[in-house]
């Protein structure tokens, strides 16, 4: 199998996954009409584990897909854009400082982080205006990129101890 293709076959289970996780845990959020999950978690995985070249299509379709099915087309669009990038962000810092510090993934993903939450701002700016209900969503927004932050670490672990499993 081709380097190229198993990236491809990965990219593709990550955005299975992304959409999965996004959806098994999501908390509508009725001043914007959004809701935050538990996908970021899974955004930032793919950004270490893909890197920058497959990690943005998985995360921002396996997110789109998942407002897609929950209901949430008006964020379709935004939410590939913004979910693409914030795993762009991730890869690209993760990439850069990686074999110099273990704790990589900690100012990749809150950089990822903080760019989802600054982009569904304007994102909703768009839709809602700059007012109380778009600036409503940041403290959610930061919360579910926290959580992913946090919750990618285990994930991560669990890849690794996995594909060392298989390569013996």
């Amino acid at each position: 199998m081709t380097e190229r293709l198993k990236k491809s076959l990965q990219a593709a289970l990550f955005a299975a996954l992304v959409c999965i996780a996004t959806m098994l845990v999501h908390i509508p959020m009725p001043a914007t009409g959004g809701y935050i999950n538990a996908g970021d978690a899974v955004v930032f995985t793919a950004a270490f584990w893909l890197g920058p070249a497959y990690a943005p299509l998985a995360a921002g379709l396996g997110s789109a897909l998942a407002d897609l099915f929950l209901g949430y087309a008006v964020y379709i669009p935004g939410t590939f854009v913004i979910k693409g990038l914030e795993a762009l962000f991730a890869a690209l810092i993760y990439r850069a400082i990686h074999k110099k510090t273990k704790l990589a993934p900690i100012p990749s993903s809150i950089a990822g982080g903080v760019w989802m939450a600054g982009g569904y701002l304007l994102y909703e700016a768009l839709f809602l205006g700059f007012g109380a209900a778009a600036l409503g969503s940041l403290p959610g927004n930061l919360f579910q990129a926290a959580g992913g932050v946090v919750l990618c670490f285990p994930l991560i672990k669990g890849l690794d101890a996995a594909a060392s499993r298989l390569r013996k």
